[in-house]
C-alpha cells in the first residue's frame, strides 16, 4: 500500500527485454536506502517487487508482460525519469490517499494550461476508468496522489483535469510530461469496492 506522495525522481538505468517480461534497473538512492529483496517500491504508480539492491543506489525489478500491457512501463527506456515511492508504514502520516499500486488503465496528457501559480493538466481516460472518477475526488496519475479539479466528455472521449502546484511540477515527472505523454491511472479503491457490493446485492 502507498500514499501517492512521491519520494524522489528516479531514473531507469537499465532495461533487459526477456521472453515475456522485462527486468528494469532503477536508480533511486532515497527509496533504496532501507530497501531489501522482496520489498515493494512504486515506479510511476506501479507496485514492483525489489529483486536486488545494488551498491550505487539502484534496484532491479522484474515486470511481467501483463503489467507491461496494462501500464506505460513498456515505453520506459534507459534515461527515463520515474516517480518513486516506498510502501507506506503503519506509523506514517497518510499525506495522499490509499494507493495500491495496481494500474486501472492508462490515459494521455491532452493539454497543459500554465498560470502564475499552478498548471492545469487535462488527461484523457478510458470509459472503464471514467466511471469511478468524480470531481474533487482522488486519483493517482503516474503514482502521484491528486485531486480531480475538472471532469468532462467531448467528441474524443472522457477526460479529467488536475491542478498542479509548483512543488508537484518540480518534484515529479508530471512537470515534464508533454502533450501526448501516456500516464498510469489508478482510481480510488473504495469506489471499486462500493460498485462490487452493489452488484452482489442486486443479484
Amino acid at each position: 500500500m502507498f500514499t501517492g506522495i512521491v519520494e524522489e525522481l528516479g531514473e531507469i538505468v537499465g532495461k533487459e527485454e526477456l521472453t515475456d517480461s522485462a527486468r528494469f534497473t532503477v536508480k533511486g538512492p532515497i527509496v533504496t536506502s532501507d530497501a531489501g529483496h522482496g520489498d515493494s517500491i512504486a515506479v510511476n504508480g506501479v507496485c514492483l517487487t525489489v529483486v536486488d539492491v545494488l551498491a550505487d543506489g539502484a534496484f532491479t525489478a522484474d515486470v511481467m508482460q501483463e503489467t507491461l500491457n496494462r501500464s506505460s512501463l513498456e515505453r520506459l527506456e534507459v534515461g527515463s525519469r520515474v516517480n518513486l515511492e516506498r510502501a507506506a508504514s503503519l506509523n506514517s502520516r497518510l499525506g495522499g490517499h490509499l494507493v495500491q499500486g495496481h494500474v486501472d488503465g492508462t490515459g494521455k496528457v491532452e493539454s497543459r494550461s500554465p498560470s502564475e501559480n499552478w498548471t492545469v493538466v487535462r488527461i484523457s481516460m478510458p470509459v472503464s476508468v471514467a466511471r469511478y472518477v468524480v470531481e474533487k475526488g482522488s486519483i493517482t496519475v503516474d503514482g502521484v496522489s491528486l485531486t480531480v479539479s475538472g471532469l468532462g466528455e467531448d467528441s474524443s472521449g472522457h477526460w479529467f483535469e488536475i491542478s498542479l502546484i509548483p512543488t508537484t511540477l518540480d518534484l515529479t515527472t508530471l512537470g515534464r510530461a508533454e502533450v501526448g505523454t501516456p500516464v498510469n491511472l489508478e482510481v480510488d479503491v473504495i469506489a471499486k469496492y462500493v460498485e462490487r457490493l452493489q452488484t452482489l446485492d442486486g443479484r
